[in-house]
Formats: C-alpha cells, structure tokens, sequence
C-alpha cells in the first residue's frame, strides 16, 4: 500500500460473535465491567488523597498504579464497546496505530510499576531499619517516572516498526484491539526484521520487569522463612499476597499470549486470554487489593465517618 493511502486505509475488527443477541449481552457485560472499574480504582485514588495513614511509599505506588489501569482499560474498552453495537466495525489506519501506542505503553509501564512495588515490598521486608531512607519520596518518584520512560521507550519502538510495514492485502483483524501479531499478520512485507528487534530489545524489557518481581519476591520468602517468626511470616505474607496475585492475572495470560510460537497465533482463544488481561484484570485489581488490606479498609471506614458526621 502507498504511503499517500494510509490516511485512508482502515481495519476491520473481527468481533467476539456475529449474532446480535450476544453482541447486545456482552456490550452489557463490558460496560458493566467498564464502569465499575473505572469508579473502583478512582475511589482507591480518592481514598489515598484523603487519607493520611496510606501516605506511605506502598500507597504511592498502588495510586499511581490504579492511574495506570484507569488509562490501561479506557485504551481498549470502549473502542470494544463501540464496536458491539456496531454492524461496521473499523478503526482507521493511523487510530490504529494510537491504539497500540497507548496499549503498549500502558501495558509495559505496568510491567515496571509491578516490579517498582516489588521492590519496595522487598526493602520493607529485607531492609526495614533502612526501609524510610531507601524509599523516600524522592526515590518513589524517579521509579514511576522510570517506569514511563521504559513503556514509552517499548511503545515508540514496536509501534513505528509495526506501522512501517506494507499493508495492500486483507484488512480484518481477527482480535478486538490492535495488537502486534494480528496487524503483522496482515502485512504484505517479510516482518522477520521486526520480530528480531521484538526479540533483542522490546522483549527483554518487559521480561526484564518480570525478572526483577521474581527476584524481589525470591527475597522475601527467603528472609520471611530464616529470619520471621511464625506471627512475623503471616504478616510479612499478607502484604505481600495481594501484589502476587494481581502479578499472577497479568503476567499468566500475557505469558500465554506472547511467549508461544508464531504459529499459534490467530486463534477465537487469543481473543479470551486477551480479555483476561486488557479487561478482567483492571477489573479485579482494586478489589484485590482493597478487601484483603486492612490499612486501605481502615483509612474507606474512616473517611465514610468523617462524611457521616458532615
């Protein structure tokens, strides 16, 4: 395809079903989900804004993180919901690429934000007489910042060299969103160039941020088990199990998704793994962390006296 015809040059979505009754039942769904977690991590937000025994580095982190999801989920549910009431289901070439640009660096600024509170899990734990000193303010900040940088950098990357292949064939995308292997596959060009810098410099990034979330958790359960007590090991376990589980929902479905062979890809199953990271997850996150933190349950009770008795 010509450069000059990219501008009107669009994709067409292959949906979840074609059936209209589903369509109508799964908009519900999605916007039910949508909506509430959205107003779920904007609350976590409010909550630590308004509380001042969450003004700790843990609660930094977790208001930033649920930022990030705010920004994750809205790049690709309601394009998703659109197109379920839609009969012509189309994104433009270059919405296409702002798209994936957003998913990427949202999802890869998680990846490291992840780890960012892995760490500080690991110095609460590992370094607790140093634990204020090494994560002071300032240092909370350059790791989020850090962590933008890093996403933007992985987004900058993957998005130009997925954009810059030739499109003149097919044009359906058999996935809801755009994402790196259903655009390659439509491309007309050898892609091999691409999966090579995919490999050498993206993909050790976001593997490098699951590395350093294992090291750190390697850490705690080794220091939790020699040097704890048995009241000391369930206390250390219970503020660290929350982040766990929520690295488990993202990491598992992602690993499935883009650590297999190519030639698995394309299947009506991608499109229920990438539902389980790009929607569920964002979904079950503040909740996670929320109803099995009794600092965070505290600080909601607190704040709903206060509005009581005003």
């Amino acid at each position: 395809m010509a450069e000059g015809n990219r501008t009107t040059m669009e994709f067409i979505f292959i949906s979840f079903s074609n059936v209209p009754e589903l369509q109508y039942f799964l908009f519900t769904l999605f916007l039910c989900i949508y909506c509430i977690s959205v107003a779920a991590h904007m609350f976590l937000i409010v909550v630590y804004n308004l509380s001042s025994n969450l003004h700790t580095p843990m609660y930094f982190f977790l208001a930033n993180f649920s930022f990030l999801e705010e920004c994750y989920i809205s790049t690709i549910t309601p394009s998703m919901l659109k197109n379920l009431l839609s009969n012509h289901k189309s994104i433009t070439f270059y919405g296409c690429a702002v798209q994936m640009y957003c998913f990427l660096l949202f999802a890869s600024t998680e990846c490291y934000l992840l780890a960012a509170m892995a760490y500080d899990r690991y110095n609460a734990i590992c370094h607790p007489l140093l634990y204020n000193v090494i994560m002071s303010r300032n240092a909370c900040i350059k790791l989020i910042v850090s962590s933008w940088l890093i996403g933007l950098m992985v987004a900058i990357i993957q998005t130009f060299l997925t954009f810059s292949l030739l499109f003149c064939g097919p044009n359906k995308i058999n996935h809801f969103y755009c994402d790196i292997q259903p655009i390659m596959a439509l491309a007309c060009t050898d892609t091999q160039f691409n999966e090579i810098v995919t490999f050498i410099i993206v993909l050790p990034l976001v593997v490098g941020a699951f590395l350093l979330t294992i090291v750190s958790y390697t850490q705690i359960i080794w220091t939790i088990i020699k040097y704890h007590s048995a009241a000391g090991v369930k206390k250390a376990f219970s503020t660290c199990t929350s982040h766990l589980i929520v690295v488990t929902i993202f990491y598992g479905p992602a690993s499935i998704m883009y650590l297999r062979p190519k030639s698995t890809y394309g299947t009506d199953m991608d499109k229920f793994i990438s539902l389980m990271y790009t929607v569920i997850a964002p979904l079950l996150n503040p909740f996670i962390y929320s109803l099995r933190n009794n600092d965070v349950k505290y600080a909601v009770r607190k704040m709903m006296h206060n509005i009581k008795i005003g």
